[in-house]
């Protein structure tokens, strides 16, 4: 290119305008080039120290991932729960595994991996339907009404996902829906 062309340019590095002598130029001049540089060169080492430290944090589940017995602990490494979770899990017979002496439980890797394999019964919902207002009670009516405490009637409502219409300050719940449950 020649140098005598004029281009008005915006500096990547602080933001001010600029006079270029050529197209390709991206910095105003000589320090903000090396502050940009240096930028560079310091989130290049940020991301390869990131890249290093997620390999030696996968490492170990890697090695589990490799094995073909696991002890309950690898298990429970392996599945993100407590070691208590997966005795749970063996007595009640969800994990496979075989009790070779005191303190001496293996687990195959395969037992793990059939967990995932069942299909999981679905639980239908029940159906939402719409409630008018006229057709609900609010929470103090239902509390005199059964004389029930406001902590358990809110149990009650979370437990049995009870449908619940706020409007304004007040909650109303469908009274054929409490009657039923107090009833």
């Amino acid at each position: 290119m020649s140098s005598n062309i004029k281009v008005l340019r915006i500096c990547q590095h602080c933001g001010k305008e600029f006079t270029a002598r050529t197209t390709v130029t991206q910095y105003c001049g000589d320090p903000c080039a090396k502050y940009a540089y240096k930028a560079r060169e310091r989130a290049a080492k940020v991301e390869a120290s990131n890249k290093e430290t997620l390999q030696i944090k996968n490492r170990p589940i890697e090695e589990l991932k490799a094995k073909e017995f696991l002890t309950v602990r690898d298990a429970a490494k392996l599945l993100n729960c407590s070691i208590r979770s997966v005795y749970y899990y063996i007595e009640n017979g969800n994990i496979e595994a075989v009790n070779l002496g005191q303190r001496i439980t293996r687990i195959k890797r395969s037992a793990i991996d059939k967990l995932f394999d069942k299909p999981q019964p679905i639980i239908p919902q029940p159906e939402q339907r719409q409630y008018d207002i006229s057709e609900c009670y609010n929470l103090t009516e239902v509390q005199n009404k059964y004389g029930i405490s406001d902590s358990a009637l809110h149990q009650l409502i979370k437990r049995f996902s009870v449908p619940k219409i706020k409007k304004g300050w007040f909650a109303y719940v469908p009274k054929e829906v409490i009657d039923k449950l107090l009833s």
